[in-house]
C-alpha cells in the first residue's frame, strides 16, 4: 500500500515577525493536502491556532517544534515526506536541522517542495550573494562574517553606514543600521549571536532607495508567475514589516516594473524554488530624493536584489489576500508534484493556477504596533521589526485605501486630524504619517515632506490631496457633491464629524439623505474577466453593487482585528468557529474583519467575507446592505475580543440586533462602575475601590483604600 502520510511543520508560538500568518498557511496546507487524498500529521506547539484543531488534520502534535522530538513522530506516523517551508522560520531552520543531522534520511523521509540546497542558498548570506553573482543579478557590496573584527574589516571596506543583516533569522533580528565603528560592535555582536550560523552579512546602506517586493511561484516543470508586486511606501532602510505597502505598486514605470520582474522569475528558476517565494529588491530612487541625498547613484545599478525568502511568509499572507490568489495552497499542491497549469484556481473555480492575478482596486497595508502600550519604548524603525500585526484596506483609489486601512487600527489615530505622538523626528517612526499630514497641514508640502522623509513624491502628494480635501470640507458647505468627492477620497463619516465639529450620526444621516451609500466590489482575482466563485468584498463608493444580500437564515460575525498585545490569533480562531457553527446549524455566515494574516479573512472561511475596518461605520454598512425587506440582519460580538465587545454598544444604539448577551448586558459586565453595583447588590464581594472619571477624585478614592492601589 502506497505510503500518503505528510508531516506538516507549523511555526510555534506567536513572535514579532512570525505571527497569525503561518497559522493561515498551515491551515491552507492541510485543506489542500487531504482534498487530494493525502493523511496529514501536523505539528505545533501553539493550542491557540486553527491549524491545531483536531479536525485540521489527521493526526495532531501539540508539542516543542524541536528536532528530538520530530524524530519520535516520524518514527511513529512514518510520513514519506515533510513539508516545511510553510511555517515560517521555525519550519525551515528544523527541516535544514533534520537534513543535516542525518534524521529525515535515516526513516527515508522526503523534503517537499523547494529542496535544502535552495533554502540553504537563499538562507546562508555568503552562499546567496555567490548565487546572485554567478547568474549576473546585482548585490549590494557585502561581506559575510562569523565574528566582530571581521565585521569591523568589512565595514571599513564597504564605508559606513553599513547594513547588518544576520543569516537564518525571523524579522531582521540582531541586525541593524551601523553608522560608526561602536554602533557596529554592538549590532554585529547581537547579531553573530542571534543567528543560527552565527553569521552576519555587513552590507552597503541604500537608505533613500525605493524597496520593492514580489510575490512569485514556480512549479515542477518550470512554470513561473508574479502573483503580486508590492511597493513600500517607506523607503530602504525600515524593515518591510514595519513598512506601510501598497499594491499594486504606484510609482514604478512599465519598464521598471518589468526589470524588476524578470530578475524575480529568473532568480527563483535559478534557484529551483518549488512553490512560494517573496524576492525583496532596492530600486533606485526619484531624482528628488537622488538631489537632496547628494548622490546620483551614477556608479550603481538600476536595482539590487536584496533578499530571498525561500517560504511563505508574512507578505505571502498579505498578497494573497490582496489578489485574493490563495498561495499556501497551490504552494502544497506543488510541494506534492503538481503543477501549476493541472491547479483549477479555487477562487474562481474555471481558471487554471498558472493565471497571474490582476487587480482593479489599491491596497494598503498599515503595521499595527505596540507602542500604545508600552509609550516609552525606542519607537523608531529601522531593520529590525517591532510591528506585532497589521491591517489592510482595499479601495480604488490610494488615497481611500490609505485611510481605511487608518480607520481599521484600533489604535486611538482614526484619522489623519490626531497630533503624532513623535514630531518634528528626521528618522522614520510608527507615527510618522501622522507627522507629515500635520506638517503639511501647518504649511509644508509634499517636495518638502518627501526631502525630510525620502518618501517618493507620488506618496506625500496624495496625502497633500487629502489634506486639501480638509480643508474643503471646514470651508464649504457639505454639499452632495462635496461629499461624494470626500467619500471617493475615503473620508469616514466620524472624519468629516470631527472637520464639521458636529456628531459621527449627523453625518451619518445627512449622507443617506443625499443617497450616498457605499457599494460592494469582489475580490476576484482576475479583475471580473472570468465569473467567480469567491464571495470576498470590500466597500467603494460607486454605482453598481456586487453584494447581493444572501438569502435565508444567516448572521454577521464580527472579528477582531489586527494582532496586537493583549487581543492576538485566539480570538481569530474563536470567529473561525463561531462562523463555521453556523454553517453546520444552516446559518450562511458573514464575516467582518480587516487582518490580512489570519484564517477568518479566507475566503472559504465563511459564506461571506467583508474585508473592512470594524468600526461603526462599516459594520453598519454592511448589516444594512445585508438586511432584506428592511429586516436588520443578526450580529454575533462575543468571539471578537474587545474590537466586537466595544461595537456592541453602537449597534445597540442604533437598535440593531445582536445573539446572544444584549448590548445592556455587555454594558453591564463591561463598565467598571454598573458591575460594582451588580456585585454589591448580588452580595459578592470584591476587593475595596470605586469606579471614577475624574482625577481629583481617583487620588481620593486611593487615599480612602490605601496604596498600593491597582487602577
Amino acid at each position: 500500500m502506497k505510503n500518503n502520510t505528510v508531516l506538516v511543520v507549523g511555526s510555534g508560538p506567536i513572535i514579532i515577525g512570525q505571527a497569525a500568518e503561518f497559522d493561515y498557511a498551515g491551515a491552507q496546507a492541510c485543506k489542500s493536502l487531504r482534498e487530494d487524498g493525502y493523511r496529514v500529521v501536523l505539528i505545533n506547539s501553539n493550542p491557540a491556532t486553527i491549524m491545531t484543531d483536531q479536525e485540521m488534520a489527521d493526526r495532531v502534535y501539540i508539542e516543542p517544534i524541536t528536532t528530538s522530538i520530530v524524530e519520535e513522530i516520524i518514527k511513529k506516523e512514518k510520513p514519506f515526506g515533510i513539508l516545511g517551508t510553510l511555517g515560517g522560520q521555525t519550519g525551515l531552520n528544523l527541516t535544514s536541522e533534520l537534513h543535516k543531522e542525518g534524521i529525515l534520511e535515516k526513516y527515508n523521509v522526503q523534503i517537499l517542495g523547494t529542496s535544502v540546497q535552495s533554502i540553504e542558498t537563499a538562507e546562508d548570506r555568503d552562499k546567496f550573494r555567490e548565487f546572485l553573482n554567478k547568474i549576473d543579478q546585482p548585490t549590494p557590496p557585502s561581506f559575510a562574517v562569523n565574528d566582530v573584527d571581521n565585521a569591523i574589516i568589512a565595514a571599513n571596506k564597504i564605508g559606513y553606514p553599513v547594513v547588518i543583516r544576520p543569516a537564518y533569522t525571523l524579522g531582521g533580528t540582531g541586525g541593524g543600521i551601523a553608522k560608526n565603528e561602536e554602533e557596529l560592535k554592538e549590532i554585529a555582536t547581537q547579531g553573530i549571536s542571534l543567528s543560527r550560523v552565527g553569521q552576519v552579512l555587513i552590507e552597503k546602506s541604500l537608505v533613500g532607495w525605493k524597496e520593492v517586493e514580489y510575490e512569485v511561484m514556480r512549479d515542477n516543470i518550470g512554470n513561473v508567475i508574479t502573483i503580486c508586486n508590492m511597493e513600500n511606501i517607506d523607503p530602504m532602510g525600515v524593515h518591510t514589516g514595519d513598512s506601510i505597502v501598497v499594491a499594486p505598486s504606484q510609482t514604478l514605470n512599465d519598464k521598471e516594473y518589468q526589470m524588476l520582474r524578470s530578475a524575480s522569475l529568473n532568480i527563483i528558476s535559478n534557484l529551483d524554488i518549488r512553490g512560494g517565494c517573496n524576492v525583496q529588491l532596492a530600486l533606485k530612487p526619484s531624482q528628488l530624493v537622488k538631489d537632496t541625498i547628494g548622490n546620483n547613484f551614477d556608479s550603481d545599478p538600476e536595482y539590487y536584489v536584496i533578499e530571498v525568502n525561500p517560504r511563505v511568509s508574512r507578505s505571502s499572507a498579505l498578497a494573497s489576500k490582496a489578489t485574493g490568489y490563495p498561495i499556501a495552497r497551490i504552494a502544497s499542491k506543488i510541494a506534492l508534484g503538481k503543477n501549476l497549469d493541472e491547479i483549477t484556481n479555487p477562487v474562481t473555480g474555471k481558471t487554471f493556477s498558472v493565471f497571474e492575478p490582476s487587480l482593479d482596486y489599491c491596497v494598503v497595508k498599515i503595521p499595527r504596533w505596540p507602542f500604545d502600550k508600552f509609550p516609552d519604548a525606542d519607537r523608531s524603525l529601522g531593520t529590525q521589526m517591532k510591528a506585532t500585526g497589521e491591517v489592510m484596506g482595499i479601495e480604488r483609489t490610494f488615497e481611500a485605501a490609505l485611510l481605511k486601512s487608518i480607520r481599521s487600527l484600533e489604535n486611538n489615530k482614526p484619522d489623519l486630524l490626531i497630533s503624532p505622538d513623535n514630531e518634528d523626528s528626521n528618522i522614520p517612526m510608527d507615527d510618522r504619517l501622522w507627522d507629515i499630514a500635520k506638517k503639511i497641514r501647518n504649511g509644508s508640502n509634499a517636495i518638502e515632506e518627501t526631502k525630510r522623509t525620502f518618501i517618493d513624491f507620488w506618496f506625500t502628494n496624495a496625502i497633500e490631496r487629502i489634506i486639501k480635501v480638509e480643508k474643503e470640507i471646514i470651508s464649504s458647505e457639505l454639499s452632495k457633491d462635496l461629499f461624494a468627492k470626500a467619500k471617493d477620497y475615503g473620508f469616514s463619516d466620524k472624519y468629516i464629524a470631527k472637520l464639521k465639529n458636529t456628531e459621527e450620526k449627523k453625518i451619518r444621516e445627512i449622507r443617506k439623505s443625499f443617497g450616498i451609500i457605499p457599494t460592494y466590489k469582489m475580490v476576484d482575482t482576475c479583475a471580473a474577466e472570468f465569473e467567480a466563485k469567491t464571495t470576498y468584498f470590500y466597500s467603494t463608493y460607486e454605482t453598481e453593487n456586487e453584494a447581493i444580500p444572501l438569502e435565508g437564515n444567516k448572521a454577521i460575525v464580527l472579528g477582531s482585528g489586527p494582532i496586537r498585545i493583549g487581543q492576538g490569533i485566539e480570538f481569530d480562531y474563536c470567529s473561525v468557529h463561531a462562523s463555521k457553527s453556523l454553517q453546520n446549524n444552516g446559518i450562511k455566515s458573514i464575516l467582518i474583519n480587516s487582518n490580512p494574516e489570519t484564517v477568518s479573512t479566507d475566503f472559504d472561511t465563511s459564506s461571506r467575507l467583508y474585508f473592512e475596518p470594524l468600526d461603526s461605520e462599516s459594520v453598519m454598512d454592511i448589516i444594512e446592505n445585508e438586511s432584506n425587506k428592511g429586516k436588520a440582519v443578526d450580529s454575533l460580538v462575543q468571539f471578537g475580543g474587545q474590537t466586537a465587545i466595544n461595537m456592541s454598544q453602537d449597534l445597540g444604539n442604533y437598535n440593531f440586533p445582536i445573539k446572544g448577551s444584549s448590548a445592556n448586558v455587555i454594558d453591564l459586565a463591561s463598565e467598571r462602575g454598573s458591575f460594582e453595583e451588580i456585585c454589591n447588590k448580588s452580595g459578592v464581594l470584591q476587593p475595596e475601590g470605586a469606579a471614577t472619571v475624574d482625577l481629583d477624585e481617583a487620588i481620593s478614592i486611593a487615599n480612602r483604600v490605601g496604596y498600593p492601589v491597582m487602577v
